[in-house]
């Protein structure tokens, strides 16, 4: 298939408050366009003030998808999304509209490019006697039962070292096997126009700390009704950044200086991760734009992206 008749997909990604929202609205509004989020906590209807979703009067700017549409009390899954993401972008192209994919979860977007690992479902006892391990003895069985895999992963990516361990226990082979089986994505059958915003960290961090002031001006009434819900707190939406912290607050287990200053470090530590995981994971080849943004290189950035998009 040749390259030059592959419809465009734009994409616009990088660590929290990086501004990544304002250029997808910005190129949206210089060609018929749907922007659909790729964000891991923006997917949840509960909480719009709490993961920065997109206000209601930018959503009235342009169309957006994936925005606040699953329940709080569902669990949305990498491979879900990636379903729901194809859905979203064929109906984009369908209705001659670019879309415009946007946000922070690494995962999610190597998921809807390159596909998702075929590992069967893992048995839940042996998942759960897995997850109880320590983080010492998890790390010395994965590096007896897959090596590979203990080289790879980090020793405080904890999550990981447990899932590549479950999957070598319940299949017997080891977690790279079923990586290089990936079924699915969507990367040869589109044209990728990429950005990956990588913006001084001391700017970032600025901005991570209005953002949790805003959080907690705000998102009170969103805390509150979430936790009224009594849904099980091992629940994504349950652990999103500012709702342990803003829940024990309003419990009165901590004060407001002290919850202000653990959302600020869980806020920068998150976009830490990320902008880690862009700078390492993203293809070589992708544009990176290292500079902060503001109102006129967004608007310039977005004439930048149009012309790659129109001329590619």
């Amino acid at each position: 298939m040749n390259i030059e008749y592959l419809p465009p997909l734009a994409l616009i990604a990088g660590p929290t408050a990086s501004g990544k929202s304002a250029l997808a609205l910005a190129l949206a509004e210089l060609i018929p366009s749907v922007i659909v989020n790729a964000d891991s906590m923006q997917v949840y209807r509960d909480l719009r003030v709490i993961t920065a979703r997109p206000s209601l009067a930018e959503e009235a700017r342009a169309p957006h998808r994936l925005f606040g549409y699953i329940d709080g009390a569902e669990a949305c899954s990498a491979a879900r999304w990636a379903r729901d993401a194809t859905a979203a972008i064929a109906e984009a192209r369908a209705s001659n509209l670019l879309p415009i994919l946007v946000g922070g979860t690494g995962l999610y977007i190597r998921t809807l490019l390159d596909g998702i690992a075929p590992i069967p479902d893992i048995d839940p006892e042996l998942r759960a006697a897995v997850r109880a391990m320590s983080v010492a003895e998890s790390r010395d069985a994965l590096a007896r039962e897959d090596a590979e895999a203990a080289a790879r992963i980090a020793p405080a990516d904890t999550n990981r070292t447990a899932r590549a361990l479950e999957v070598i226990r319940s299949t017997g082979k080891p977690l790279g096997y079923w990586q290089r089986e990936r079924q699915g994505g969507i990367a040869a059958s589109v044209r990728l126009e990429p950005l990956i915003l990588l913006p001084p960290r001391d700017w970032l961090n600025e901005r991570c700390d209005a953002r949790f002031e805003t959080m907690f001006a705000e998102g009170q009434g969103e805390v509150a009704d979430l936790v009224a819900r009594n849904l099980d707190v091992s629940l994504p939406v349950m652990r999103a950044i500012g709702v342990p912290e803003i829940a024990a607050f309003q419990r009165g287990e901590t004060s407001e200086d002290d919850v202000k200053a653990a959302g600020k470090r869980a806020t920068g530590q998150y976009a830490k991760r990320q902008f880690t995981w862009f700078a390492r994971q993203s293809a070589p080849a992708w544009p990176v734009l290292t500079e902060s943004l503001n109102a006129k290189n967004v608007a310039n950035m977005a004439r930048i992206l149009l012309k790659r998009v129109l001329t590619a």
